[in-house]
């Protein structure tokens, strides 16, 4: 045996250490070991960090707010990296609640202590006299609140962790994340759009032709996605006249990486006679008898823009599964005004 080609494995090493001593509430030797996860994160193989994300989020809770904020997003590279999202996401979305609401008092003691811009979040210093107007939390909270944003996104880009999301947590999540925002006048749009995605039916009707599709939507992060993938599935299938999207077009906006410029195929409007705008996202799209319903009338003017994913580590898919009969389409469209009122 040679010994002298023994593998190390300094990351994998960090992390049993560094779950050892949290577990311990050993603060000296804890931030030992976080700082060798910092130091050997680089290092360290797919195997690796698909053992250390579950291990890691098992911990989360156990650690003081702003050490376990950097660590939720060690998390979030190891699911990246392959670790399990399912066992990793309850742990760090229990985390970025609880962040959530530190962070919606930080804003009323913000507003109760003299008001004024509130500090930026991503500053590589905090004002000197922070801590003279919060608590140390609430300061934390704030401060952090963008780590638990890539944390949660990176556990939101699976469809899994997506679906098991009740929608009573889902719910709270985004009112009070809206309430940070409107506050403080900062925005976190990537966690917003994120706990927005739908993986749920949406049915289409073209008023044109009068017809009509039971589509299933799953990682759509924005309406351009979505506008892009109804054109690929509906007149790319042969369903509809017009435009179809190239075959690099319709695949950026499902799991191909990069951008590709495209030029829109529809006006999207809600039963009601309303824009869907491309900017908004599927959320925004009502829901009548239990399923979202979108009409496509002709586009009023030429729109492009560059297709692709908003989220770029989200799989994306639109799926039709029946064409609607004609008695069923036409009760539907009955029902739908025009855009123009």
């Amino acid at each position: 045996m040679i010994f002298g080609n023994k593998r190390t494995a300094p990351f994998s090493d960090a992390v049993a250490g560094f779950e050892t001593a949290v577990r311990a509430q050993d603060a000296d030797r804890s931030q030992q070991y976080y700082q060798d996860l910092h130091r050997y994160f680089g290092e360290a193989d797919d195997q690796e960090f698909q053992a250390a994300g579950p291990r890691l989020a098992a911990v989360l809770d156990a650690m003081p707010p702003y050490p376990r904020a950097t660590v939720a997003v060690l998390v979030g590279a190891c699911v990246e990296r392959g670790a399990d999202p399912t066992a990793c996401a309850p742990h760090v979305l229990a985390g970025l609640a609880g962040a959530l609401d530190d962070a919606r008092a930080f804003c009323d003691r913000w507003a109760a202590t003299g008001g004024g811009d509130f500090p930026d979040p991503r500053a590589a210093e905090p004002p000197e006299d922070l801590l003279d107007r919060v608590d140390q939390d609430q300061a934390v909270a704030w401060l952090t609140l963008h780590h638990w944003e890539m944390a949660a996104v990176a556990m939101l880009n699976h469809a899994a962790v997506r679906t098991s999301l009740d929608a009573g947590t889902r719910t709270r999540l985004l009112r009070t994340l809206r309430s940070v925002e409107e506050d403080s006048g900062h925005d976190f749009k990537c966690l917003a759009y994120a706990l927005l995605v739908l993986d749920e039916p949406l049915v289409v009707l073209h008023r044109p032709t009068g017809t009509g599709y039971a589509l299933r939507m799953t990682g759509i992060g924005d309406n351009f996605q979505l506008h892009t993938l109804l054109a690929d599935v509906l007149i790319g299938g042969g369903h509809l006249p017009g435009r179809a999207p190239s075959a690099e077009e319709a695949a950026v906006c499902r799991d191909r990486p990069g951008q590709v410029d495209t030029t829109g195929s529809f006006n999207l409007v809600t039963p009601a006679g309303d824009w869907v705008w491309n900017e908004g996202t599927p959320s925004d799209i009502p829901v009548v008898d239990g399923v979202r319903l979108l009409v496509l009338d002709p586009p009023p003017y030429e729109r492009s823009w560059p297709a692709g994913r908003f989220f770029p580590h989200m799989k994306g898919d639109l799926v039709l599964e029946r064409v609607l009969d004609e008695a069923e389409a036409g009760r539907l469209l009955a029902g739908c005004v025009t855009a123009d009122g």
